[in-house]
């Protein structure tokens, strides 16, 4: 899975792209400020979304540091028409540049561009005879591929980005609400996982990889 370091001081921007990446298939690791930005960088981080306004400092010195120390590839959000920011950030090793405001799916699609250059594209999650290449959006079982709705697909992607993890109904319904333009409500949430679970051959009786925790939710084995 495709490891994501958000540095954004915005709450609400860090709310609303972590969710959205993750039901992309990334995994994202917050971080609201320079310290904590080079705090909670990694060998293992592959690409570093920065905004260039930080509350203890700029996003150019942290670009500095973290291009110096792990050579990730970085993706400034910067304002829109700020042509200093997308200048200098670009002079100082940045990949790419988003200006605010953005469209979330243009962004992953810079992104998956910058991870492709860069060779970190590799983005295939395995779950036993279960294998999803987030890159091509294709989902096989012991080799055969198994077609699913986008809905349905990025229910499929929550449940893998929160391995071992029991995920409630609403938590699952904040996660999918609305990403294939259709209104999903409890009842409609039922169907999907239903749906789901037959498409993957997960036995309701015995199932092997969408568990039910009976009054909490569902979870997905590590």
């Amino acid at each position: 899975m495709i490891e994501v370091l958000l540095v954004e001081d915005d709450p609400g921007i860090v709310e609303n792209l972590t969710r959205f990446l993750s039901g992309e298939g990334f995994s994202v690791t917050p971080a609201r400020s320079r310290r904590e930005a080079l705090e909670r960088i990694s060998p293992e981080t592959d690409l570093v979304l920065l905004d260039v306004g930080l509350p203890d400092g700029n996003g150019f010195a942290v670009c500095g540091e973290l291009k110096k120390d792990f050579g990730t590839p970085v993706i400034f959000l910067t304002a829109s028409g700020d042509e200093f920011s997308v200048v200098t950030g670009l002079e100082l090793g940045a990949d790419d540049y988003v200006a605010k405001p953005f469209r979330p799916r243009e962004l992953v699609s810079r992104m998956r561009t910058v991870l492709r250059r860069t060779g970190k594209a590799s983005s295939v999650v395995e779950l036993g005879d279960l294998r999803v290449d987030t890159e091509k959006a294709q989902v096989t079982k012991n080799g055969r591929e198994i077609f699913l709705s986008a809905l349905e697909y990025r229910l499929l992607l929550v449940f893998l980005n929160n391995r071992g993890l029991v995920l409630s109904r609403s938590k699952l319904l904040e996660e999918i609400w609305d990403v294939a333009g259709d209104f999903v409500n409890d009842n409609t949430l039922t169907v999907y996982i239903k749906r789901l679970r037959d498409k993957l051959g997960d036995d309701p009786a015995d199932p092997g990889i969408i568990k039910t925790v009976r009054g909490l939710g569902y979870k997905v084995d590590e």
